[in-house]
This record gives C-alpha cells, structure tokens and sequence, in this order.
C-alpha cells in the first residue's frame, strides 16, 4: 500500500456514517445538473484525466464508469476501452447521452440510471471499475466498494478519485464546519478514508497506490487491486 499510511492527528475526525439517502443524493444533482460542469468541471478536470490516463495503461477493456455524472471523463477513454457507465441522476445522465452523441463517443456502450450500491450486473462483468468523486456521495462507501469488487473480475482493478479529510490544520476546520451542509451539498466534505476501506487488512493490503492530485492535494487517486 505505497504512500497510503496517514498520519495520526489528536483532531483525527470520526467517520462519517450513511447520512446521504438516494433520494438526497438524486435531489442534490437535480439541482448540481445544470451547472455542474462550469462549477465543477475546472476543479475536478485533473483528478479526471488522471483516473482516465490510469485506466488507459491497464491491461482489459471491459471499463464500468460509476458515478458517471455529465460524462465530463468520456472523451478521455482510449478507443479500445468499452465503456458502460452508471449513475443515479437522470438528469446528469441526460447530459452525458447528450455528450456521447455530439462527441460520436463510439466506444460508450451504454449509460445506465442504476444504484452504484446495487448495480444488477452479473459477476465479473469488468476488467476495470473507476468511481470518480463518488465514494463520498453514496449512502453506505463500503458497499460500493463491495459492489465493485463483485463486478470486477479476478486480477482486474478498481479507482477511486475522491476529496478524503484532512487529519489536521485550517482544511480540517473548514471540512469539519461544512459536514452538517451535506445533504445539501451531495457529498460529505469531511469523508475520511476508512469510510470507504474500513479497517479489514485484505482490503487496505489491495490499495496498490495511492496519488495526490491537484489542486493543492486536495484530491486522491487511488488503485486497488481485485
């Protein structure tokens, strides 16, 4: 597990619980649909194109997108790569066909509305499963986890790109003031890591590495292997 051991801190915060229903999670990107790329296209562009520059160097085409938003990391994808991607906002996904379509994204199989916790896919149906900014914003991050690993096949990977809390200093304050906003914003400022690995030492012993990405480190790739 390269670069991924943290630093112990007396303000190390609690993990947050499952605090963002479906319903919250869908109302927040109704309202995020709209403006969702001039808000947060700039700030996330990095952490995208990396997870999709990663994506590209592995080996299997089969390529699960969850949490695939407005489609913002599709035009990035190899041609080789086969994307099928998922998410819980109609209206985000409007967006994305729309992308697909205007871009001529042939290599996009298919957008799904579906739950990234349940997805109905069969075992095993991926090479590779990627969840860009996503694992703060679904109600229980352990069971997206889960739900990636059964659909990933053996030997394959699964990336994450997500804001994790700071352990200390002035971004420990200022996550800790913006929690109670959560489900009003989508997603919880203050996400910790073991929110979404837990303490289990299998799961941890798969991270691969992990990455800081820009801006300012704010964000984390992170590459697990299944």
């Amino acid at each position: 597990m390269s670069n991924a051991a943290q630093p112990q801190s007396a303000h190390r915060q609690p993990v947050p619980g499952p605090g963002l229903d479906a319903d919250a999670v869908r109302a927040a990107y109704r309202r995020w649909a709209s403006v969702y790329d001039m808000l947060f296209g700039g700030v996330s562009s990095i952490g995208r194109r990396r997870a999709v520059a990663e994506v590209n160097r592995l080996q299997g085409n089969r390529v699960l997108e969850v949490g695939v938003g407005t489609g913002l990391a599709l035009p990035h994808y190899t041609e080789q790569k086969r994307i099928v991607g998922i998410d819980l906002s109609a209206e985000m996904l409007a967006r994305a066909h729309e992308r697909v379509r205007s871009e001529g994204l042939d290599n996009v199989e298919a957008l799904h509305e579906m739950d990234a916790e349940a997805t109905g896919f069969p075992d095993a149906s991926f090479d590779i499963a990627v969840a860009m900014f996503v694992a703060s914003v679904v109600p229980n991050p352990r069971l997206l986890l889960a739900e990636m690993r059964r659909v990933v096949r053996p030997g394959g990977h699964i990336l994450f790109v997500n804001h994790f809390a700071a352990e200390r200093g002035p971004r420990w304050w200022l996550e800790r003031a913006m929690a109670p906003a959560s489900r009003a914003l989508g997603w919880h400022p203050d996400f910790a890591m073991e929110a979404l690995l837990g303490s289990d030492a299998a799961t941890c012993a798969s991270v691969e590495k992990t990455v800081s990405v820009p801006p300012f480190g704010i964000f984390t790739l992170m590459q697990l292997a299944n």
